[in-house]
């Protein structure tokens, strides 16, 4: 009876001792640990991985200044490239060959010496000494005008027409050039070369009408000295003269009777 009430009371001492045996065991991390004899630091080693980033992050950000700056130099390299295309020697080639043509004028150059020692000695006033033979010539030498300057005019206005053709391939070439420009510059130097374009145009222009305008010139100053040396005729032709003078008419050699 004794020996079982022993037995109870250590069974009851080890379910009490149990609980306390199997609970869990709540163990504190260190700080530091140690693997393999090299001590692990975690504060340190997140410290180090944030100052990476860091230093990657102001790397990035240089290397985007970085490629900013060459942008910005690449743009300003195209804004001072020159424009691969020049019309100057064509346009130049245009001016030169309508000029050639004005300087081909017949008789009657463009020369203001020459136009007034001209006018005065054949379309000025008709001198009342001189002969009908001089008068004859005269009058030819002011149709001579006139026709040369008509032919004067017209020569120039097909080396005009001559230069529609290179103008329309030079404006094309040019435009083209504008819209694929790749800076500031290109655009300027080929809306200059319009402009150059433009004033070619311009002068065949000028020179058409100057051209013109001599042939109509010419032709109303001869009107005009026609006119005066029409009544220089008349006023000859009515002018009376001596009259009919009787003379000796031989009709038969007398000698022979």
């Amino acid at each position: 009876m004794t020996t079982r009430r022993s037995l109870g009371r250590r069974f009851a001492a080890v379910l009490l001792v149990a609980p306390i045996a199997l609970s869990p065991i709540l163990v504190t991390t260190p700080a530091h640990a140690q693997f393999g004899g090299i001590v692990f630091d975690p504060r340190n080693y997140v410290e180090n991985v944030l100052s990476a980033a860091r230093s990657l992050q102001q790397i990035n950000n240089q290397i985007t200044s970085l490629q900013n700056e060459a942008q910005s130099l690449i743009n300003q390299a195209r804004n001072l490239t020159s424009l691969p295309y020049s019309s100057l020697q064509q346009l130049q080639q245009s001016v030169q060959r309508t000029q050639q043509l004005l300087q081909q004028a017949q008789n009657v150059a463009y020369d203001v010496q020459q136009i007034d020692r001209m006018f005065s000695q054949k379309y000025g006033n008709v001198s009342l000494s001189a002969s009908d033979s001089q008068l004859v010539s005269d009058a030819r030498s002011r149709w001579q005008n006139t026709v040369g300057g008509l032919q004067d005019a017209m020569k120039v206005q097909a080396g005009v027409v001559g230069n529609i053709d290179t103008n329309r391939s030079q404006m094309s070439a040019l435009v083209g050039s504008s819209q694929s420009a790749t800076g500031a510059l290109q655009a300027t130097q080929a809306g200059n070369q319009l402009l150059a374009l433009q004033a070619q145009q311009l002068a065949d222009l000028t020179a058409v009408v100057a051209a013109n305008g001599r042939a109509q010139a010419l032709t109303e100053a001869e009107r005009a000295a026609a006119a005066e040396q029409g009544r220089e005729q008349r006023r000859r032709f009515l002018t009376p003269g001596t009259g009919y003078q009787p003379g000796n008419a031989q009709m038969f050699n007398n000698g022979n009777n």
